[in-house]
């Protein structure tokens, strides 16, 4: 028989740079699998991930405009599939293992909250007795505790550090996750701008020249630009980064899109209602924990109603969000049916 895992493995150590992260030498997982006969440790990751629930759910779920009617903004699964690819494109140039940093890739945002970061805020103030709520976090207990009714999806380590990771300090271990790290930035200020300006937030002339006369005036040549920069500056070393001139850049870049899209009062004009519907369906269930999905009573009997009922809500939506919230709290027009 053709042993398929163990020629990728070897191909990976004939052909990736000194400092990519093998497959073979895997920190592994917390519970041992008998390997697959045909796919790399990473690579069964990718398929974890992209069959799990969680990650369909991304679909309708907020990335920056609330419940968009128009069919091209994005969502956070349009978002993480923009992230994936651009990381993907940084690793190969700099000869890193292109599946551990899609699986991180795929996985980084797996345990955002209904309606983005708005969602996530009035979370995080209603869990803040149990040590408050933050997505990075949160998609990581997705994946090792959540997905497939408690058991998790048992990833790498590498995987799970990589999830941890992508947006907080310290950085991640390997530098195929520091990697999503970037191109998760990279992806979100390029794209939002996108989005902005199919919103009528932003015009491309209140785009400063400063930004453009370097980055270029499109989308497609933003990333371009950015990206190669990025692969310029790290291939051949252990670390991955931007020059100095771009980073600062894109240091100014994000605090543009913060005072001009992220704060913006058009933008955001909506957001006042997320608390809201966070608030109200969270504190039903508290009040009502017998109404919870059964996996989730199991959540709180462990660890704690109020974990659980944030595990549940976090997990929602936008439009189940919006479905509980009118289901437990707007009465339902009265029908006139059975009468004579």
């Amino acid at each position: 028989m053709v042993k398929y895992r163990e020629k990728r493995e070897e191909l990976e150590k004939a052909t990736l740079s000194q400092f990519d992260s093998l497959s073979a030498c895997s920190r592994g997982r917390e519970r041992a699998e008998e390997e697959c006969t045909v796919r790399t440790c990473f690579q069964r990751d990718i398929d974890r991930i992209t069959h799990s629930k969680a990650f369909r759910r991304l679909k309708q779920k907020t990335q920056v405009f609330l419940r968009p009617e128009n069919d091209h903004y994005r969502t956070r699964l349009t978002h993480t599939l923009e992230v994936s690819r651009i990381a993907r494109t940084i690793s190969r140039a700099l000869e890193l293992n292109e599946d551990l940093t899609e699986a991180v890739a795929l996985g980084h945002d797996l345990g955002h909250t209904p309606f983005g970061h708005a969602g996530e805020a009035a979370l995080n103030r209603l869990l803040s007795d149990v040590g408050g709520f933050r997505h990075y976090e949160q998609s990581l207990r997705v994946v090792e505790r959540l997905e497939k009714d408690g058991e998790g999806l048992n990833l790498t380590w590498e995987v799970r550090d990589g999830i941890l990771r992508h947006t907080n300090d310290p950085l991640a271990a390997t530098l195929e996750g520091r990697v999503v790290r970037l191109a998760d930035r990279i992806a979100y200020i390029n794209h939002d701008i996108d989005d902005a300006m199919r919103a009528g937030v932003l015009r491309e002339k209140s785009i400063p020249e400063r930004f453009t006369s370097v980055l270029g005036h499109r989308y497609s040549q933003r990333i371009d630009t950015i990206t190669k920069n990025v692969i310029e500056n790290s291939y051949g070393k252990n670390q991955v980064v931007y020059s100095p001139d771009m980073h600062e850049l894109m240091e100014d870049f994000h605090d543009f899109m913060f005072e001009n899209v992220y704060r913006d009062p058009v933008a955001k004009r909506e957001e006042s209602k997320v608390d809201g519907i966070i608030s109200g369906i969270f504190n039903h269930y508290l009040d009502k924990p017998e109404e919870l999905p059964p996996e989730y009573l199991i959540i709180a009997f462990n660890e704690g109603l109020e974990r659980a009922v944030g595990d549940y809500v976090s997990g929602m939506t936008d439009e189940y969000a919006v479905s509980i919230f009118t289901k437990l709290f707007v009465p339902a027009p009265w029908t006139n049916a059975g009468a004579y």
